[in-house]
């Protein structure tokens, strides 16, 4: 078995969406960020490059490539997950937390689980998704960022 820690914040800007586990989700602020600023994706991407010793997402997709310009960061968990395969490695349990003062995430976290499910090639329920607040302390409790932590169990695949 393996673990691995990730953890991604973006601030929030004007005229950007807000994609979070890649669900487009209605708000006057989107994340700033090279790609679509999708904080969990990046979160998990990190999780489990880590748990590989892989390095980390910037390492694979570095933010001064135009080739991620904006790309979908669940392009990013399509392209980690042949590098799992490789390894010969398969997702045990991702736990999540995503950090926002607004808005509320829970009507997404359903979505946001199967499009990382689909990523990722496996089931809905070895993801878990949480939201917290900040109670309006530091620059996330004060509405000016998004943030999201994940830990990543991995086991060898059974033949």
């Amino acid at each position: 078995m393996r673990i691995g820690i990730g953890y991604d914040i973006h601030k929030l800007v004007m005229n950007r969406d807000l994609i979070i586990g890649g669900v487009k989700i209605p708000f006057i602020f989107g994340l700033e960020a090279h790609s679509d600023g999708d904080v969990l994706v990046h979160a998990i991407c990190d999780g489990i490059l880590g748990a590989l010793n892989k390095g980390d997402i910037g390492q694979h997709f570095p933010d001064d490539d135009p080739l991620f310009e904006g790309i979908s960061s669940l392009k990013f968990l399509e392209e980690i997950d042949p590098i799992l395969r490789m390894e010969n490695m398969e997702i045990n349990n991702i736990d999540t937390i995503i950090f926002a003062e607004k808005p509320k995430m829970s009507p997404y976290i359903d979505n946001m689980k199967l499009n990382i499910a689909k990523a990722l090639n496996t089931e809905k329920d070895t993801i878990s998704i949480k939201a917290k607040t900040y109670e309006q302390l530091g620059p996330i409790g004060e509405g000016k960022a998004v943030a999201a932590q994940a830990i990543v169990s991995l086991h060898v695949k059974e033949l």
